[in-house]
């Protein structure tokens, strides 16, 4: 047992406990947030696929009806013809297809032990940052220009949003992006209640913009 100790001491001054700072600068994350990132990926990969599934079966014959064609207001046909349904000349979910797995395979890094350094946290920030603001842009589109939503689509923006914010959280925690420490702690202690609003506003928008035509399903 003597000789245990020393050996641990050194393994966890190298690697570090989980979520905690390493001496050579790189950060590791608790198992909550490798979950999460695993999660939320794996579901964006799934809307992902489904809606460019969807849209290749669209282009291939103009009378195909997706499954999540369910009214006039939740209509993925309108959704995938409209020209912001590709952005860049190309279909948005295939952006999904590319940048989802990424963060499946950091949460399984995570999971595994893996240490990053600061530069990797800020870019992860940054690419989940610059999804959210996409999806964010896409759904004030699905409102207000198209009108009419892809529930498929909704589901991406829920776990886009997810996943920057746990990250956003967990840099500020280890002081990866730096914040005034009653800021930090109130993120910390109240974690949950920037997405519960940012999602209960959506849900509001969504709401009020069909507001007659929710009042003929009750």
């Amino acid at each position: 047992m003597t000789g245990t100790t020393p050996t641990a001491h050194r393994l966890t001054r190298k690697y570090g406990r989980r979520g905690e700072l390493t001496p050579d600068g790189a950060t590791n994350a608790s198992r909550v947030l490798a979950w999460l990132l695993i999660v939320s990926g794996a579901l964006g990969i799934l809307a992902s696929f489904v809606i460019t599934l969807d849209k290749f079966r669209l282009l291939k014959d103009p009378h195909f009806s997706p499954s999540c064609n369910l009214s006039p207001v939740l209509s993925c046909t309108n959704v995938m013809k409209s020209a912001q349904a590709s952005v860049f000349g190309f279909p948005n979910p295939m952006l999904g297809l590319l940048t989802y797995p990424v963060v499946v395979a950091v949460g399984f890094a995570l999971l595994a032990g893996a240490c990053f350094r600061r530069w990797f946290w800020l870019g992860l920030n940054a690419g989940t940052l610059l999804g959210a603001a996409f999806c964010m842009w896409l759904m004030t589109q699905a409102l207000y220009e198209i009108g009419a939503l892809c529930l498929w689509c909704c589901l991406a923006w829920a776990t886009t949003i997810a996943m920057f914010w746990y990250t956003t959280a967990h840099n500020l925690r280890h002081g990866i992006i730096r914040a005034p420490r009653a800021v930090v702690a109130g993120v910390l202690e109240f974690h949950w209640v920037v997405p519960v609003t940012w999602y209960l506003a959506i849900a509001m928008l969504i709401v009020t913009r069909w507001w007659n035509y929710w009042q003929t399903l009750l």
